[in-house]
């Protein structure tokens, strides 16, 4: 073995920094036991790990190390190693499916052998469809194989090119803290690529399926659950009904009223379009079914007349108010002084990082501003899309 790809994989993937970020955190190991290359998760470490024939790797271009390397790395991404197997399970022309999804993103750029679609046994494929598209096509051209007498695979059939073993298996715990780790991974890797504006050849249309794949989707259920734990004691009245821990049958019960105070802060600042401000108050409308909540719309500052509360069960229509420019110090002071339990702040996340709030907070705003934050925090962020 003579062959170590980790000595060359920074010059391989020097044009490309989102993948050169993503390598960093992927260990890669040289085995005999796969014919070209391969990804998986390690069962005794419980991360993500490229396995790779040194032999294959010496044989093919620089130019064809970089795309397999790419083409490894589009395994992971998309999940297809631990989360993605179709309903009937792990089978030859699910893997076909994944390679040919993958490869309509690398033409050009793979070692002969390759599955491409347009090309050989998939001529007739349609170029840039998904892994799930492929399996119904894939699918179709195995029952006309076998209805013409040539059993499943047919003639010419490449059969399958790198190495898919033990995708879908494994312990279930090991599989989770995996892609824990590679979703974070994959995050940073995006964050470093949309920060300096640098994803290589990844087309538009991939960055924003990796942007959404790390993104956080909106479930108001569950984002009211969160905030309901931390909802303080709002009231106490006696009841007899209710027995008193200290004097028991001796003094009234206190029954404990909790109610989480949220507030809800909406930039309305003027980079802030109506567009984005009306899927803002669309969200607040499915809220609004579930809870009652302060709004509190802000530009540079908060004007306490503004402020209202949102009764439950009503809705409302997107209306602007003001037109300034963007200070989250502005609605965290506001909070800060009025005891509320949990804040939401709706944003294009165009301003300075805000101050530390006494509450906890979470923001919300669209795909495209999630990926290109003014500044980075530890909290939260939520896509409305």
């Amino acid at each position: 073995m003579t062959f170590d790809l980790n000595r060359h994989t920074a010059r391989l993937l020097r044009n490309e920094p989102f993948f050169a970020s993503l390598s960093r955190r992927i260990d890669k190991k040289a085995s005999t036991n796969v014919p070209t290359a391969g990804v998986r998760v390690n069962p005794n470490t419980g991360h993500f790990e490229m396995l790779y024939n040194p032999q294959f790797f010496e044989g093919i271009s620089d130019d064809h190390k970089q795309g397999v390397l790419m083409h490894e790395f589009y395994h992971l991404v998309f999940e297809h190693v631990t989360g993605r197997l179709p309903a009937e399970g792990m089978s030859k022309i699910w893997n076909q499916a994944t390679d040919l999804a993958i490869n309509s993103h690398l033409i050009g750029k793979l070692p002969e052998g390759a599955l491409i679609p347009g090309e050989g046994y998939f001529e007739e494929f349609p170029i840039g469809r998904s892994a799930d598209e492929y399996l119904e096509i894939l699918k179709k051209k195995q029952e006309e194989n076998e209805e013409n007498g040539e059993g499943g695979e047919g003639e010419g059939d490449p059969g399958t090119w790198d190495d898919h073993s033990g995708w879908g298996e494994g312990d279930n715990t090991s599989n989770e803290i995996a892609k824990e780790r590679l979703k974070e991974a994959v995050k940073k890797a995006a964050e470093e690529a949309s920060k300096t504006n640098s994803w290589g050849s990844v087309s538009q249309g991939l960055r924003q399926e990796i942007i959404d794949s790390i993104t956080a989707k909106v479930d108001w259920r569950k984002v009211l659950r969160y905030f309901i734990k931390t909802s303080q004691k709002a009231s106490k009245r006696s009841t007899i009904k209710k027995i008193n821990r200290r004097y028991a049958y001796v003094h009234p019960g206190k029954k404990v009223q909790r109610q989480a105070k949220i507030a809800i802060a909406i930039d309305q600042s003027g980079s802030v379009d109506n567009g984005m401000l009306t899927k803002f108050f669309n969200e607040l409308n499915n809220l609004s079914k579930l809870a009652e909540f302060t709004v509190i719309p802000f530009d540079h500052d908060v004007k306490p007349e503004l402020v209202y509360v949102w009764k439950k069960g009503t809705h409302k229509k997107k209306e602007r108010v003001l037109t300034g420019g963007t200070c989250f110090n502005a609605p965290t002071d506001y909070v800060n002084e009025n005891g509320f339990d949990g804040m939401i702040v709706l944003t294009d996340l165009y301003a300075p990082k805000p101050k530390r709030a006494k509450c906890q907070r979470m923001w919300m705003t669209t795909a495209e501003c999630a990926a290109h934050p003014y500044f980075t925090t530890n909290e939260r962020i939520i896509v409305v899309d």
